[in-house]
């Protein structure tokens, strides 16, 4: 089996085709393992579809399945481009939250987000407000004047009581920092697409940020998110790092 790593702005994913579902849980945790495998947030297994350009399966890195990763979703539009799986530098595809369209510019990608849902706006927690939003995975949100600290316990915390992903992010009228822990990945990571996409969220509802704004995770990368004709995008450049044989 012939799988392709990417990162989309330290996010990293191992992507690969296959014709027909199954479970692949145990798969994804081998290959997402760093030591013993290939190593990667996550997985994304590309299958056929009648009515879009494929559907796809994500896989978190514990073998657990997502609906939504902005991140992938970018890589993934790249890679099926690539394999003439989708044309003329469009693509449209089924994920478990819904229909994604992307566009592919060279390395550089957007993706027209899920609409987002705001499930909660006054979470109290450790002395600050929460917002819980739905980009695709739920996440918290929280909005501070310095997030150079982030607080692993307690983001380990709220993420098994709310079940979510949390963030904290700052923000000025045309950029957003954004710090990440992610569900499944159990861990902070360098960047989360739905993520960047909650906080633009929250920050654009209370005024803080323009409909456009550059937007920097933890990896230092800079990518954009907008609002357009009540369409979120979420934009930035993907790597085609290596690809590799395995065994399925």
């Amino acid at each position: 089996m012939t799988v392709t790593k990417y990162s989309a702005n330290g996010n990293d994913f191992i992507i690969f085709i296959a014709q027909e579902k199954k479970d692949r849980r145990e798969l994804a945790k081998k290959l997402c393992h760093r030591q013993n495998g290939v190593g990667a947030d996550g997985m994304v297994v590309v299958l056929p579809h009648k009515d879009y350009d494929f559907e796809w399966e994500f896989y978190n890195s514990d073998g657990s399945l997502a609906n939504m990763c902005g991140n992938a979703s970018r890589a993934v539009a790249h890679f099926a481009h690539e394999k003439g799986i989708s044309k003329n530098s469009k693509a449209e595809f089924l994920t478990g939250a819904g229909v994604i369209r992307a566009t592919i510019n060279g390395l550089y990608v957007v993706s027209d987000m899920l609409p987002p849902k705001i499930i909660e706006t006054n979470i109290q927690e450790d002395g600050e407000i929460w917002w819980l939003i739905d980009t695709g995975v739920p996440h918290l949100v929280a909005i501070r004047e310095n997030i150079s600290e982030f607080d692993i316990e307690q983001a380990r915390r709220l993420r098994h009581k709310y079940n979510c992903n949390v963030n904290i992010c700052k923000a000025s009228k045309d950029t957003i920092w954004v710090r990440t822990y992610e569900r499944g990945v159990e861990n902070e990571t360098l960047a989360c697409g739905t993520g960047m996409v909650a906080c633009f969220v929250r920050c654009h509802k209370e005024g803080l940020i323009d409909d456009i704004v550059k937007v920097f995770p933890t990896s230092g990368d800079e990518l954009y998110i907008s609002l357009e004709d009540g369409i979120y995008k979420f934009g930035g450049k993907v790597t085609k790092t290596f690809i590799a044989e395995t065994i399925d």
